[in-house]
């Protein structure tokens, strides 16, 4: 019988394995993110909100990204499994504190990935986790420069903090 996609399995076991779990770990931070959202909502910081509903966003957008570069090299992707999301907060900074958290511990795991493609020479998919690693660099950034506001504006109520959220980005 012929193989319908005309292809074998181009991407190394090992890695593929280790790709489905950041898939998982893609999946478990937008679900973080929504739950941040939530809590920004519900205490009416509405630019907070949006941002982690963006944030949640594009958590979602590379967890698809990898799960298409898996399927598009013969692999197999798993929709993942998200089991347990923090929802209680005790204030806005602990939810950035939380989220730069969340993003150091996703740039370390994809580190480990490239050094597990470098180690095991799988050239394509280290060329792919690239832009990963710049994304990685952008986020932690991001997150950053959001909690430089709270030591900045430590006396300011917390409502002058949110009014910056949407600026954020654009700095």
């Amino acid at each position: 019988m012929k193989d319908i996609v005309r292809q074998k399995l181009s991407i190394n076991v090992e890695i593929m394995d280790m790709l489905n779990k950041q898939i998982e770990r893609e999946a478990v931070s937008s679900s973080a993110y929504l739950a941040m959202a939530s809590w920004c909502d519900h205490n009416g910081l509405v630019n907070s909100a949006s941002f982690f509903y963006e944030q949640s966003a594009e958590e979602r957008e590379h967890m698809l990204k990898i799960f298409k570069f898996i399927n598009d090299n013969g692999g197999t992707a798993y929709a993942p499994e998200v089991k347990s999301v923090m929802h209680e907060f005790n204030s806005l900074e602990e939810i950035f504190e939380t989220a730069l958290d969340q993003e150091i511990e996703i740039t370390k795991n994809i580190h480990n990935l490239v050094q597990k493609c470098r180690k095991l020479n799988d050239f394509t998919t280290e060329y792919f986790l690239q832009w990963f690693v710049n994304e990685q660099m952008e986020e932690e950034q991001l997150m950053r420069r959001v909690l430089e506001l709270f030591d900045l504006m430590s006396d300011e109520p917390l409502k002058y903090i949110d009014e910056r959220i949407p600026g954020i980005r654009e700095e």
